[in-house]
């Protein structure tokens, strides 16, 4: 129920040990309806989702920050994409961090033998982070769990539990702690992109 936080967390920590940037406390419930039929999930609505980051925003305006990057730990915040489009029309103003670049890099310099299409959930990319920089969260038995979901072309009609019944829909077999070492070093290189788009690094 925590790992996309915990995710998001350590990888603003490490973007924040490198980088001049304020890190900011995570939001914890985001809209997650594709898990609904998994017993203690917790939404909020897009809209909700939508409000919050445009308050957070807006106070750290008052403040004289007027550059925000959202890390993004869930995939179904699909709203976090309208967000920062809107928000950067008159200018860059807000990135989101990771984008399927960043991902991409990071899974190519950490040699995961798994595409994101297949690793989506609970896999090789997501194991690998956790057993590098929390591996208390990581379950006995991951080794076992790997899911090949397949099609998943009516993933936000059907919900999860349409293509698993686990919550896992990737391979963590393939997860080790050195390639959960390298993404989080493609990440924490792949940030200087977004600074630069924002106009805050040169």
């Amino acid at each position: 129920m925590v790992t996309d936080t915990a995710i998001a967390c350590i990888v603003g920590q490490e973007i924040a040990s490198a980088y001049a940037v304020h890190l900011l406390p995570p939001i914890t419930i985001s809209c997650s309806h594709e898990h609904a039929a998994f017993p203690g999930t917790v939404s909020i609505s897009a809209k909700t989702l939508l409000a919050v980051i445009d308050d957070i925003r807006a106070s750290l305006g008052r403040s004289g920050i007027h550059k925000l990057v959202i890390i993004n730990g869930h995939g179904g915040n699909y709203v976090l994409s309208n967000v920062v489009q809107e928000a950067s029309i008159e200018g860059p103003t807000m990135s989101l961090f990771s984008m399927g670049p960043d991902w991409n890099r990071a899974r190519e310099r950490g040699g995961l033998v798994s595409d994101r299409h297949g690793d989506m959930h609970a896999g090789e990319i997501e194991t690998s982070i956790l057993l590098h920089a929390a591996p208390d969260l990581v379950c006995d038995g991951f080794a076992e769990a790997d899911h090949d979901s397949g099609d998943r072309s009516f993933l936000l009609v059907r919900g999860m539990s349409e293509y698993t019944k686990t919550g896992v829909i990737g391979f963590p077999s393939q997860a080790t702690a050195e390639k959960g070492k390298a993404v989080l070093e493609s990440l924490q290189s792949s940030f200087a992109q977004h600074l630069e788009a924002l106009g805050e690094w040169t």
